[in-house]
C-alpha cells in the first residue's frame, strides 16, 4: 500500500474550474506587480495591457511575449524588481557563460509560498516528521540547498545540512544519525555508493528509504539503477531559480510523473523553433508563469528544459498536472556532423547495461572537417578478470546499442571504476573540445 500524505489536501485536489479561477485571480495580481516595473511595462502596454483589468481569461498570457534568460542579465541588478527594496529578504543568483548574472529577489511573502510547495512536495513523497533530512545539495546562492532545506523544516523532519562534497563525512553522518532521505544529485549518488566498502560501510550500516533527485538530466534507467542498488525509493524533481528553485514540480509516491503545483505555477508546451503552444503528450519547450511572485515577476519565462505535460490522471487524486521527466535542454543539445542528440539519449543506452558501473563521460573532437564522439564508460570490477574477449563484447554491445538509439557510430572506451572524473555537485558529463566557429 502506497503511503503519502497530502500538504493542502483541499488545493491539491481541487476541481479544474476552481484551479483555473484561482489562477486567473493570481495572474491579474501579478500584472499588477510587473506593469511597476520598466521591462514589462512597456512589453505590455505593446500588447494592449495596460491593467490587470485588461486580463480576462488565462488566454490572455498567450498575447504577452516570452520572458528568456537573455531578458533577465540585460534588467541585472535591479530591473525586474517591483517592489521597495526595503520589502526584499533574499536575493538568488544564477550566472551563465557570460558571466552576467540572472537575478531573483524575494519577499518574506515569496518565501513562505516556496517554502509551503517545498512542504507539499515533500509530502507527497510520504516523508514527514518522522524523517532525519539530509541535504547533500549546495547552498549560498545556489537554490537546491536551501529551498529543500526550509521545506524540509516547515513539514517537521529533522534535518542536516551538509551541503555538498566530502564524501566521506556524508557517509559518516548517514550511518551516525539514522539519515532517512537525501536530496542529491543522481551522479553523486551513484559516486557515493562506489565508495562505501571504501568507508567501510554496507547497506545494512544505513536507513535510508528515500532520495530527492534533481539539479542535473538523467534517464529512468538511471533512477532505476540508483533504487536497485540503495533498495529505497528515488523521486523525480523539478526546479530553476527563476521560479523560486525547487519544488516547482514533485513525483508522489505513486511515480507516474511530476505534478506541476497549478495554483502557484502557470505551464505551457511549446514548439522550441516556433513558439507555438503544443498539446498535451507532446514534447517541447517548458515555459512557466510564477503566478505569486511578488519581488520578481517573470511571465511566459523560456526555461529551455524539454519535457511534456502527460495525459490522464494519477491514482493518487491530485489534479494538477504532471510533468514527464526532463529529457535534455534546447542548449544541450549537440549537433553531431548534423545529427541532433542530446546526452540523455546516450545516458539511457549506457545504463541499461548491468555490467556498466557509476559515471561516463561524452567527449568530441574534430577529426578532420569531421565531429568525432566517444563515449566513454566505466564498467563494474569483476569485468576486469583477465577475459579480453568478455570485454570487447561489451564494447560491440554498447557501439551496437548507441548506433541505434542516435544513428551514430560512436568510439567506446571501457575503464577500470573510479578512473573517470567525480563530481560533487553537478556532473559535467560532456567534454567538447571541437573548435567553435
Amino acid at each position: 500500500m502506497k503511503k503519502e500524505t497530502f500538504w493542502d489536501k483541499k488545493i491539491e485536489t481541487a476541481d479544474r474550474k476552481i484551479l483555473d479561477s484561482l489562477k486567473l485571480k493570481q495572474l491579474k495580481r501579478l500584472v499588477g506587480y510587473a506593469l511597476r516595473t520598466v521591462f514589462y511595462k512597456s512589453r505590455l502596454k505593446a500588447v494592449g495591457i495596460s491593467s490587470p483589468r485588461d486580463i480576462r481569461s488565462l488566454k490572455d498570457l498567450a498575447r504577452i511575449p516570452f520572458t528568456t534568460k537573455d531578458d533577465l542579465r540585460e534588467c541585472y541588478p535591479n530591473g525586474l524588481l517591483s517592489v521597495p527594496m526595503s520589502r526584499v529578504v533574499r536575493i538568488h543568483t544564477s550566472s551563465g557563460t557570460t558571466g552576467i548574472p540572472t537575478v531573483i529577489h524575494h519577499t518574506q511573502k515569496d518565501l513562505n509560498s516556496w517554502t509551503d510547495l517545498v512542504a507539499r512536495s515533500i509530502s507527497a513523497t510520504g516523508a514527514g516528521k518522522q524523517d532525519i533530512f539530509q541535504n547533500m545539495m549546495t547552498y549560498g546562492m545556489f537554490t537546491g540547498g536551501l529551498g529543500l532545506h526550509y521545506g524540509a523544516e516547515r513539514v517537521g523532519m529533522t534535518v542536516i545540512p551538509m551541503g555538498g562534497g566530502n564524501t566521506r563525512r556524508q557517509i559518516q553522518i548517514m550511518r551516525d544519525f539514522g539519515t532517512t532521505v537525501l536530496h542529491i544529485t543522481p551522479s553523486y549518488m551513484l559516486h557515493l555508493y562506489s565508495m562505501l566498502s571504501e568507508c567501510g560501510a554496507t547497506l545494512k550500516d544505513f536507513k535510508l528509504k528515500k532520495a530527492y533527485l534533481g539539479a542535473e538530466p538523467y534517464s529512468e534507467d538511471t533512477r532505476s539503477k540508483i533504487e536497485k542498488m540503495w533498495q529505497i525509493d528515488a523521486y523525480n524533481s523539478y526546479g530553476l531559480s527563476e521560479m523560486n528553485g525547487p519544488g516547482v514540480a514533485f513525483e508522489c509516491v505513486y511515480k507516474t510523473g511530476m505534478h506541476v503545483w497549478e495554483d502557484v505555477y502557470h505551464v505551457e508546451i511549446v514548439d522550441p523553433k516556433t513558439g507555438e503552444l503544443l498539446d498535451d503528450g507532446l514534447e517541447g519547450e517548458l515555459v512557466f508563469t510564477n503566478l505569486l511572485r511578488e519581488a520578481t515577476p517573470l511571465l511566459r519565462y523560456r526555461t529551455r528544459d524539454m519535457a511534456a505535460i502527460l495525459k490522464g490522471s494519477c491514482p493518487c487524486g491530485r489534479t494538477h498536472r504532471r510533468l514527464s521527466r526532463i529529457t535534455g535542454r534546447t542548449d544541450d543539445m549537440l549537433i553531431i556532423n548534423g545529427v541532433n542528440v542530446y546526452p540523455s539519449q546516450i545516458e539511457s543506452v549506457v545504463m541499461k547495461m548491468p555490467e556498466v558501473g557509476n559515471n561516463y563521460q561524452i567527449c568530441l573532437e574534430k577529426d578532420g572537417a569531421l565531429d568525432s564522439l566517444t563515449v566513454k564508460i566505466e564498467i563494474s570490477s569483476r569485468m576486469f578478470q583477465g577475459d579480453l574477449g568478455l570485454i570487447d563484447r561489451l564494447k560491440e554491445r554498447i557501439k551496437e546499442s548507441l548506433r541505434a538509439s542516435i544513428v551514430i557510430n560512436p568510439r567506446v572506451e571501457l575503464h577500470e571504476p573510479g578512473s573517470l572524473p567525480v563530481f560533487e555537485g553537478k556532473a559535467k558529463r560532456v567534454v567538447d573540445n571541437r573548435i567553435k566557429i
